[in-house]
């Protein structure tokens, strides 16, 4: 299958919900989360006015989205990223505001079926997972060098699994005789550290320990807590987010980002709300919106989506 084909997920939901913000001339989408570029594809195409600013961290992903994105290229800005610096990138493009900012937190397509990159447990690869894929540790560091005690918090915290002191155990215990190289080792692992009867259901054993090295290795709900405070400082009046997360971690992130702004700070039996306390943010969804079974079925890689969106109605206090 050509690497283009897939469909963004949750694709006409995202538009549905950007549309208001960014159909206008000289309108601003920053797609924080670039990838392939699926998503952005789909916008320049509905919204022929639309600019994009397009972030990634990874290089490999940035080339692919301009392959893609050819035939749009006086329209996008290809930025080299974090997504938690959307405020310099907007400023270093002479930018005051954008009108809409998409994340999609997933895990590329790109990034999962290239072996090389050791994001995939259910193929042989190296124990990488950095998604620069060049600078910092990478997921064999973690498991060879970090305290037991560490790992197990890892585990735990990041990756939600119930046997993570078990799981932290068994890594320790197998890097002192071969220390972790490749994914298959790591699996296996994993897989004899939890209990049989646990391994019949819930799919692979190893996906919430690798979740969690991810998470680890690329520092991603720090640079989330970060990022998403300074995109809706970066929205104009009237512009939209919308962020998809793929696990509880990160959509608790984004809810407890947009509360501030979406709630009043006047007690509720004040007669009327002054200016200065009044909501900045308007929640576009009431809580987060799953795919819909025909999505799934479609794209299995939505099943685990969560998606929240936001306007921005006023200035902060």
């Amino acid at each position: 299958m050509n690497q283009f084909s897939h469909v963004p997920v949750l694709e006409s939901r995202c538009l549905e919900l950007l549309g208001p913000a960014i159909s206008h001339e000289g309108a601003v989408l920053v797609d924080a989360t670039l990838g392939l570029g699926g998503h952005t594809e789909s916008a320049l195409r509905t919204f022929p006015d639309l600019h994009v600013v397009g972030l990634d961290r990874d290089t490999e992903a940035l080339d692919l989205s301009r392959e893609r994105l050819a035939q749009y290229s006086n329209r996008v800005d290809f930025v080299h990223a974090v997504y938690d610096h959307i405020a310099d990138v907007l400023s270093n493009l002479g930018i005051e505001k954008a009108h809409g900012v998409l994340f999609d937190l997933g895990v590329s397509s790109m990034q999962l079926d290239n072996a090389e990159r050791g994001f995939a447990y259910s193929q042989t690869s190296p124990l990488d997972m950095r998604m620069n894929g060049k600078t910092g540790h990478t997921a064999a560091d973690v498991v060879n060098t970090y305290e037991e005690r560490d790992i197990a918090r890892i585990l735990r915290v990041y990756g939600e699994e119930r046997f993570a002191s078990r799981v932290a155990k068994a890594i320790v215990r197998e890097r002192a005789i071969t220390p972790f190289s490749t994914s298959d080792q790591l699996v296996a692992v994993v897989r004899d550290a939890i209990p049989a009867a646990t391994r019949r259901t819930g799919g692979n054993p190893a996906k919430r320990t690798f979740q969690a090295l991810r998470i680890e290795v690329n520092d991603e709900l720090a640079v989330l807590e970060r990022a998403i405070p300074a995109a809706l400082d970066c929205l104009a009046v009237g512009g939209r987010i919308v962020v998809l997360s793929y696990h509880s971690l990160e959509d608790r992130i984004v809810k407890h980002a947009f509360r501030p702004g979406s709630e009043s700070t006047t007690p509720v039996d004040m007669p009327f709300i002054p200016e200065s306390d009044k909501p900045w943010l308007k929640l576009l969804s009431r809580s987060s919106e799953a795919a819909t079974e025909q999505e799934i079925e479609e794209n299995p890689r939505a099943a685990s989506v969560r998606l929240r969106a936001a306007e921005r109605i006023g200035v902060a206090a």
